[in-house]
């Protein structure tokens, strides 16, 4: 059997890690013989080395952090080595040159080591208890953040800072005159004690931020200045802010004053641009400030572990809102169980919770629709041009290992085969972004298949758009990034852009919306109409897709429920291995939908039926499944969301006002107390009197 290769990434770490080991052997033979040409070229290229992999290969590095190999050891052992090779070179004093040299690198490492623990400090200072976004925090002295070789990069900073210390050492070796190892030393001192002094600057009255108690104060005293009424609770992961991000037009939409409570700090920056007020919790005993607030209610795109602490509040009631509906179990989570109210786009949903008896009670499900479907078009009919265009969005595999979760391993490549065959077909191919992060098999089909179409797109020929278009599509990028996007500096922490993201602009969201369908309109002009397309960026959004497609082909998940709106023709890829009749029964969502076996056999006949409605088997069984899903277009979503937000804030208020009037008649008022002490003390009410 031949042998596997190494990967080219993992020979080149491999080989870099073998260079420094061979440069410290190079430089320990040469310092103990001593051999002065090869100690300062092993010492050179040993600094330079750490110096390269610092700044393009910092990971490679932390290896040998983790067997207390790291930075300082190994420039403390470059700087002692030389030190070495200094004394045993003739002509050098060991008295007058060596030993005041030995004394002035000792002083450099603690002066290293002094700019180390101010550094500390200062990020301590800068570490606010909360992080906030579209709120004017000036009042908090918030100040830019040092240079961050200063304050967060120590690796950088002690190499850096060495090179004229090794420079000088390496002179002195090579010339045996101690002048130029002063010289380098000295410049070195000067560098980290200057360095340090600037740092410590950031720990003086002006620059530093105010403690946690009068930060908390702030938060409470603009919680009352802006008294939000409904919150969107969000907590989760790296990849996981999606869920969020697809309810801000929403959120921002809605006939209240909204604000979005986050618990992660680097979620934050997670989030999509908005003018809605964001504020971060980190600590559970924070976020209790909401307590005291006018917040009346809380949304909840999605259960985390730390959603039960927020739940503990309870002058805030909580509605889960969901970030999809599907047939699978995911969309009827027992944890809903937690929260005062589901809300649900439509019937389907209700009778999904009946059937799962998870604890949900019938009574605390509430019909909202889904708001943020409205830029999705209906259907306008067959189509008209050479090309039927098709959207192939699969799912992901998901955590459970079901073979049904994703049509990619079992059916991907014969769907695409089989739509590659047809040649008036134009094929938009958007797998969902986590495809392969569980099961490798996915992720290696999913390849297969982007291969598949670059193949069919090189034997397609015809005109293309001209330079003008590409263009066009370049210059919609920059406006719409340049309000999408918050450019910080590399040195930028926390504060920093609590400073610079503070009180929105107010018109951003509709500008963001304007110039997002002229960059979409930008976006599928610049490119020929007989091109498939593989779509992995955040951009086109999956609605932007919806709207070019005349066909939807994909997997159980919201997906289908988001297509429905557009009442367009639809097929659900069935690899779960089930009958179809079991499976049309078992998810409801693919009743109206013309099912494929992994064989993909039916895809001729589903085209056929796309370009001659009167084959179109579902055409009425999609706008019944429309309204059984969404419910009805009228009133239209958003009424029906704000409604629901009116009832809840509602009952929410009149909780309060019970509480407060239980605790009213069961804690007397102070002069109720001295009432009742004075009808106790006849003699006491006498003195009272006279006085």
């Amino acid at each position: 059997m031949p042998s596997a290769g190494l990967n080219p990434r993992r020979t080149t770490q491999l080989a870099a890690l073998l260079s420094m080991f061979v440069l410290f052997t190079a430089q320990i033979v040469s310092a103990l013989l001593p051999n002065v040409p090869v100690l300062i070229a092993a010492s050179a290229g040993g600094l330079a080395l750490d110096v390269y992999l610092q700044y393009r290969n910092p990971g490679l590095l932390t290896l040998l952090g983790k067997v207390r190999f790291d930075v300082t050891v190994r420039q403390l052992l470059r700087d002692m080595l030389v030190m070495v090779g200094l004394l045993r070179i003739d002509g050098i004093d060991p008295s007058s040159e060596h030993a005041p040299l030995l004394v002035a690198v000792c002083a450099f490492y603690a002066l290293h080591f002094a700019c180390q623990a101010a550094a500390v400090l200062v990020r301590r200072t800068r570490t606010l208890p909360i992080v906030t976004r579209n709120i004017d925090a000036s009042a908090l002295h918030l100040t830019a953040a040092p240079p961050r070789i200063l304050a967060r990069r120590q690796s950088h900073r002690l190499l850096t800072f060495s090179i004229p210390t090794t420079v000088g050492l390496l002179l002195t070796a090579a010339t045996a005159d101690g002048y130029w190892g002063g010289i380098g030393v000295g410049v070195a001192l000067a560098l980290v004690g200057g360095g340090t002094a600037y740092l410590a600057t950031w720990l003086l009255p002006k620059k530093r931020a105010k403690n946690e108690q009068k930060v908390m104060q702030w938060v409470d005293k603009w919680l009352a200045d802006y008294r939000p009424t409904v919150g969107m609770y969000f907590s989760g992961g790296t990849t996981s802010a999606y869920q969020a991000n697809m309810w801000l037009s929403t959120l921002s939409s809605i006939d209240a004053r909204p604000l979005i409570v986050l618990r992660e700090r680097f979620m934050v920056q997670k989030i999509d641009a908005t003018d809605v007020p964001i504020i971060c919790f980190p600590k559970v005993t924070t976020m209790f400030s909401l307590e005291n607030s006018t917040l009346k209610m809380m949304l909840h795109p999605a259960n985390a572990a730390k959603t039960s602490q927020v739940l503990r509040i309870p002058t805030i009631k909580h509605a889960f809102i969901n970030h999809g509906e599907s047939d699978k179990l995911s969309s009827v989570n027992p944890y809903a169980k937690a929260y005062d109210e589901v809300w649900v786009a439509g019937p389907a949903a209700r009778e999904r919770y009946a059937l799962a008896e998870v604890g949900v009670e019938d009574k605390d499900i509430v019909e909202v629709g889904r708001p943020q479907l409205a830029p999705i078009r209906p259907y306008a009919g067959p189509p008209t041009g050479p090309y039927t265009t098709v959207l192939y969005a699969p799912t992901w595999e998901g955590w459970d290992g079901n073979p049904g979760n994703t049509s990619v391993v079992l059916a991907g490549e014969n769907i695409v085969r089989q739509l590659l065959a047809d040649e008036g077909v134009r094929l938009l191919y958007k797998p969902h972004p986590m495809t392969g992060s569980v099961d490798p098999r996915a992720g290696a089909a999913n390849e297969r298949i982007k291969a598949m179409i670059r193949e069919a797109n090189a034997k397609r020929s015809g005109a293309r758009p001209d330079a003008e278009a590409a263009a066009e599509l370049v210059r919609r990028a920059a406006e719409l990034d340049q309000l999408t996007k918050t450019a910080f500096r590399p040195g930028a922490d926390e504060m920093e852009r609590m400073l610079l993201q503070g009180t929105p602009r107010g018109d951003r969201e509709a500008a963001i919306a304007e110039a997002a369908l002229a960059w979409d309109k930008a976006y599928w002009a610049s490119f020929p109409e007989w091109e498939h397309q593989i779509i992995t960026d955040a951009r086109p959004a999956i609605f932007a897709c919806f709207n070019q497609a005349d066909l939807l082909i994909s997997d159980v998940s919201s997906v289908v429920s988001d297509w429905l709106s557009s009442e367009k023709p639809y097929a659900v890829a069935n690899t779960s291995g089930m009958p179809e009749e079991a499976f049309r029964t078992g998810f409801p969502t693919v009743s109206a939908s013309v099912i494929l076996t992994p064989s993909a056999d039916g895809v001729p006949e589903l085209l056929e039926s796309v370009r001659h409605p009167e084959k179109d088997r579902f055409t009425v069984a999609r706008a019944e499944l429309k309204e059984h899903l969404l419910g009805p277009s009228d009133p239209p979503s958003l009424a029906r969301f704000n409604a629901a937000i009116s009832a809840l804030c509602t009952a929410a208020d009149e909780r309060r006002l019970r509480m407060e009037s239980r605790l009213s008649s069961e804690v007397p008022s102070p002069r109720e107390e001295a009432a009742e002490e004075t009808a106790q003390d006849p003699n006491e009410a006498e003195e009272t009197a006279v006085g």
